[in-house]
């Protein structure tokens, strides 16, 4: 990111870039970025977009070597193709020696490194990789939001906040926004204007209903389901989370043994590294063979829905109240 940066504020510019990575907010500003910098307000002539699979590579280097019209360079842009994963060969072939007045600005949320449009791309341009963002540089950033606000709160109210929203920055700027609006006529945002105003993601919930069950609460799990059912969830999708979350809960155990830090942990499951204190403190409440024993409920309890067996709602519900007994 810090090259693309240069390059914007230096005005040279590579003649292709790859945004790639899990994090698509980064993607979308960059991508946005680099449209603001080579392209001119307004410009829909020397302006190219393609989205998805099945594009036509052909007519993008047609028109790759046509030169563009009353400006310096002709842009194009490129979303989604799957072209770094396969079929990107004819691109690469291309790339390795464009038209110079022909700029390329590709997206992309997975790419094989191993391709050789990824090489290509790599070696005469520059590729950027939006990956999820760790603890401290989300606290900056989110930070940095409310002192432009004329706002401020205490690492451990953002702490909070971030353990509600998750690390997705899109969801993070929506749940912002939310609460600047909320402490409008205050400057400093409290652990209780979080707790009124900022919505716990789903996943959260679940979290939140199995570290219940651990802690010996089924009153308040159930109240967490309940809550899950009132937001039009379908119990069958609640009953995945569950064993998902049990799948995670075993992992973190098996990897914590092995000797693996909170951060190798957060890598390997895919989770935020702050997140990873909570896993293991949640892992901690229950034995391996209960966690693996409420992986089999939960199938069991699948298929006794599928056949007709059981009602959903209920099933879920003697689910919570059985399935995670220490």
């Amino acid at each position: 990111m810090n090259q693309i940066r240069e390059d914007i504020k230096n005005e040279t510019f590579r003649q292709m870039y790859l945004l790639y990575g899990e994090e698509r907010y980064l993607r979308r500003q960059y991508r946005q970025r680099l449209r603001d910098a080579l392209c001119a307000q307004g410009d829909t002539i020397n302006v190219h977009c393609y989205e998805g699979n099945g594009i036509s590579i052909g007519e993008i280097v047609d028109l790759a070597e046509t030169l563009p019209f009353l400006s310096p360079r002709r842009v194009f842009f490129i979303t989604d193709s799957g072209l770094f994963k396969s079929g990107g060969e004819k691109m690469a072939e291309y790339l390795a020696q464009p038209n110079e007045t022909a700029y390329f600005v590709f997206t992309e949320s997975e790419v094989d490194k191993r391709s050789k449009l990824f090489k290509t791309v790599q070696s005469r341009g520059h590729a950027a990789e939006c990956a999820v963002q760790d603890e401290n540089t989300l606290k900056r950033w989110v930070a940095g939001i409310l002192a432009k606000e004329g706002k401020k709160a205490t690492e451990k109210t953002i702490q909070q906040f971030l353990s509600k929203t998750g690390s997705d920055m899109d969801n993070i700027q929506s749940e912002l926004e939310k609460l600047i609006c909320f402490c409008m006529d205050r400057e400093v945002i409290t652990e209780e204007d979080v707790e009124t105003v900022c919505t716990a993601r789903i996943s959260g919930h679940i979290f939140d209903m199995v570290d219940a069950i651990g802690s010996g609460q089924p009153k308040k799990a159930l109240e967490l389901y309940y809550d899950l059912l009132a937001l039009r969830e379908p119990p069958m999708r609640i009953l995945f989370l569950i064993a998902r979350q049990c799948n995670l809960l075993m992992q973190t155990k098996d990897l914590k043994a092995s000797g693996f830090d909170n951060r190798a942990i957060a890598s390997r499951l895919g989770i935020p590294p702050f997140a990873a204190g909570k896993y293991l403190a949640q892992a901690s409440r229950f034995s391996m063979s209960a966690l693996k024993q409420a992986v089999r409920r939960c199938v069991d309890t699948e298929e006794a829905v599928k056949s007709g067996r059981m009602n959903d709602m209920m099933s879920v519900e003697i689910l919570i109240l059985t399935v995670l007994g220490r």
